[in-house]
């Protein structure tokens, strides 16, 4: 696609040192560019397609124009990949009914990106504090029939929701402990510092401990 003289001056402006603040502050002068956001996502480049997302309008983004955008995201890393889908649904799917209805019907969607997107959301819900919910014995059986099988990108995310479920939902807590220990995904990765390592009871007592 060859870009309009704005789109070309904004591309030209992003740099490798150009921060994801600075991406936030500048989409918020360009507002909602639906238009613009398609040209910049064009450009392959992973800071373009960071501020395209955020510029998007979700009134727009239908599930065959989400399935189209997500199937290019291919060049990107997987760190990239993972990063511009979760800008997706924290700037433009959770804003509206009709786009939270696309991220609720995403669980054994082909792509699994997609599919990623769905646990996050609902691991999301449980950090963010919607509870009671009242799929949680669904994704319980879910997780555990289908995490060991999974793409790396939606096994760790469905753990992450997993950890969540088990902090949040006392009910679960034990099933959540029993099935990290059985599983024993994560046991060995030394997290960030400051993070929370992903090992299910590692987690679970973490975070509980916070919260008491």
């Amino acid at each position: 696609m060859t870009l309009s003289n704005k789109a070309q001056e904004i591309y030209n402006s992003i740099t490798e040192d150009t921060k994801m603040g600075d991406l936030k502050k500048l989409a918020k002068v360009i507002k909602k560019d639906h238009e613009l956001a398609m040209e910049l996502w064009s450009t392959e480049g992973y800071l373009p397609r960071m501020l395209s997302v955020l510029i998007m309008d979700k009134s727009i983004l239908t599930q065959s124009l989400i399935e189209g955008l997500v199937k290019n995201l291919a060049i990107q890393t997987y760190d990239e990949r993972n990063q511009i889908t979760e800008w997706l649904m924290a700037n433009q799917l959770m804003k509206s009914k009709a786009t939270i209805l696309l991220l609720e019907s995403w669980a054994n969607h082909e792509l699994s990106d997609l599919r990623r997107l769905y646990w996050y959301y609902q691991a999301r819900l449980r950090w963010m504090g919607k509870v009671p919910i009242q799929n949680t014995l669904e994704l319980m059986d879910a997780i555990e029939a289908n995490i060991e099988t999974e793409q790396p990108e939606v096994q760790w995310t469905m753990n992450f929701c997993a950890a969540w479920i088990g902090v949040f939902e006392p009910p679960y807590r034990k099933k959540c402990i029993e099935l990290g220990e059985r599983l024993g995904l994560y046991k060995d990765y030394k997290p960030t510092k400051g993070c929370t390592p992903s090992y299910l009871p590692d987690f679970i007592r973490i975070e509980c401990a916070k919260r008491n």
